[in-house]
């Protein structure tokens, strides 16, 4: 669905979120007109991604019986589609996508980062996740983001320059996952890669749009200005933009694996970029690189429904921050409620609300501190949590909860931010197994420092810039040497009857938590297919107030205002890429807000 089409559909009055389908129906000439641009702007396309790009234009998912890729630019879509025409799993498809993404939306993600995966193995019924979140440098102290009189850094002081790098992981992940479910050439899923990179891109309309928007931030050193501002003006929409240094990175990672990235040249140049960096170097070192490694660990799951909701566990909020929210909700019939009611967003706000509370105590990297992991999944404890939830009007106040695990309660209240960049892929291959990976550089464009084609992360300022709350409690998610800073990217795998149903994901920031919970309510509390759930209306309660998009309906926005919600009307940008699988084949969608789309076969 467009986004005129949506805000149509909503100011027409619809009864449910399921009726404004048939709004967009009704608007099908301004859909059918509006088809030719969404599929402009990209180069050259297969068939397959114009068709993607259509039905994202006219609100309908796409279709297909073996196998289903979606991911944020049809670029990357395709070239990962190619590895699944050609019987390749869904972890080499991963590694296609992910190598062009870094290329043609290099402000989201790439192997100057890191990313968590789930993995839902057909052969066993496994559902396993890999951790290759970005790692501080040894050298890190707890004043790293702190001024000499001791006080917090402003946000992009700290964000801009090497100080925010972290040791990537996405690189290490890659070849981890192949390691482990790839049947296809590692040195073939780089082609499609390497070719553009090579031979050029065309500039997306929403990459030369955030180009033009960074300014001094993104023209701060040389290698980056040279790069998104050739001839000293911004990369133009519809430019073919090269970029030889990556295409040489990507021959070196195909030709001798992750190791080219962790040792040798291209390390070096990582490090003297991080070090190097104008008025702001970092402490990476060759040894931070060297020693990177990627954790398997065990995935976190919630009932909800009659499903199992399967996600990402520490250092990711993630996992247990969507499952907390299904969790205190499984006890209401939002089903009966309506995506337009009042109520059904009293108690989705009002759960975000609690989790998120809960979020900001507790959560973070469980290798390094204390952490209930369990206990704040257990249904007892989510029955407490969700009696909160009974009444009629927003809840007046909000703290963390106890989760009944020893010294955990004597965290401090987190402040971190995240800022909302990253971005999300979804697959199913012909075997039946199911991909769900979130990647990210963290910030838009990351620290913006440059090294062998690639951006930076600026992960480490997802940490606290303070070691205690206002209370004195020191805060579980501190920076220390070696420690992943928590993140709320929540890829998610949802099963029924142990086999996978949905496979969802966004970027946003800490808002990603709220995007996730809400198309997986829609779709299967509210009946939405993947398409109109990832496309509906973003309502997102975290710290208080609710922020909300544009064009939802009066009687929705005056009901929540009168139970006491403050609302905050602004910019959702969510990109969700989803999957649903179905007695008669696959279902994927796209989010219209981005640029991504969904491939079948």
């Amino acid at each position: 669905m467009t986004r005129t089409g949506l805000a149509l559909a909503l100011l027409m009055g619809s009864t449910t979120w399921g009726m404004a389908q048939q709004a967009t129906d009704a608007i099908a000439p301004e859909a059918a007109s509006g088809t030719q641009v969404a599929t402009e702007g990209f180069g050259d396309l297969t068939q397959a991604a114009r068709d993607g790009l259509a039905a994202k234009a006219e609100g309908r998912p796409v279709t297909a019986p073996d196998w289903m890729i979606s991911a944020a630019h049809p670029l990357a879509v395709q070239a990962g589609a190619r590895v699944l025409e050609q019987g390749g799993s869904a972890a080499d498809a991963m590694v296609a996508v992910q190598v062009v993404l870094g290329l043609v939306e290099p402000q989201s993600s790439g192997l100057g980062g890191g990313a968590f995966l789930v993995w839902y193995d057909a052969a066993t019924g496994e559902v396993t996740t890999l951790d290759g979140r970005e790692t501080a440098p040894m050298a890190v102290t707890p004043t790293l983001f702190q001024d000499d009189q001791g006080q917090p850094l402003d946000f992009m002081e700290a964000v801009v320059g090497g100080r925010s790098v972290g040791t990537p992981g996405t690189p290490r992940l890659l070849e981890t996952a192949h390691r482990k479910w790839g049947r296809a050439n590692w040195a073939g899923l780089f082609q499609d890669g390497i070719d553009l990179a090579q031979n050029g891109f065309t500039v997306s309309p929403r990459l030369a749009s955030l180009v033009a928007s960074e300014g001094d931030a993104l023209a701060r050193y040389p290698a980056t200005t040279d790069y998104f501002f050739p001839g000293g003006q911004p990369v133009a929409q519809g430019a073919t933009l090269t970029n030889t240094a990556y295409a040489d990175t990507l021959r070196a990672l195909a030709r001798d694996g992750a190791d080219a990235f962790y040792d040798g040249p291209i390390a070096d140049q990582i490090v003297a970029a991080v070090r190097g960096a104008e008025d702001n170097p970092g402490l990476l070192t060759r040894s931070d690189l060297s020693a990177y490694r990627v954790v398997e660990r065990p995935a976190v799951c919630v009932a909800y429904r009659d499903h199992d909701v399967c996600g990402m566990g520490p250092p990711s909020s993630g996992g247990l921050t969507v499952g907390q929210i299904l969790g205190m909700l499984g006890g209401y019939d939002l089903a009966s409620l309506g995506a337009e009611s009042p109520e059904a967003w009293r108690l989705i706000g009002d759960a975000s609300r609690l989790a998120f509370a809960d979020r900001g105590r507790f959560m973070a990297d469980a290798d390094h501190v204390a952490m209930p992991t369990q206990g704040l999944i257990d249904p007892a404890y989510l029955d407490e949590r969700a009696a909160l939830l009974q009444g009629d009007d927003s809840l007046p106040e909000v703290t963390a909860g106890q989760p009944g695990w020893s010294h955990a309660a004597l965290w401090g209240q987190d402040s971190a931010l995240e800022l909302p960049s990253t971005t999300h892929i979804s697959i199913v291959d012909g075997d039946g197994n199911a991909l769900s990976m979130t990647t990210t550089i963290e910030n838009g464009f990351g620290s913006r420092v440059m090294a062998a084609g690639f951006l930076l992360n600026n992960e480490l300022t997802d940490f606290s810039f303070e070691t205690h709350d206002a209370d004195g409690w020191p805060i579980a998610n501190a920076i220390a040497p070696g420690k992943r800073p928590r993140s709320s990217m929540a890829p998610t795998i949802v099963l029924k009857d142990d086999a996978p149903v949905m496979v969802i994901g966004s970027p946003g920031g800490s808002r990603i938590i709220g995007y996730v919970a809400r198309a997986i309510v829609a779709h299967l509390d509210w009946g939405l297919d993947i398409q109109a759930a990832v496309a509906g209306p973003n309502l997102v309660n975290r710290f208080g107030p609710m922020d909300v998009e544009a064009g939802l309906p009066a009687a929705l926005t005056d009901g929540l205002t009168a139970m006491g919600f403050e609302l905050n009307e602004t910019e959702l940008t969510s990109g969700l890429q989803g999957i649903v699988v179905t007695p008669d084949g696959l279902q994927g969608g796209a989010d219209p807000r981005r640029e991504g789309v969904a491939i079948g076969g």
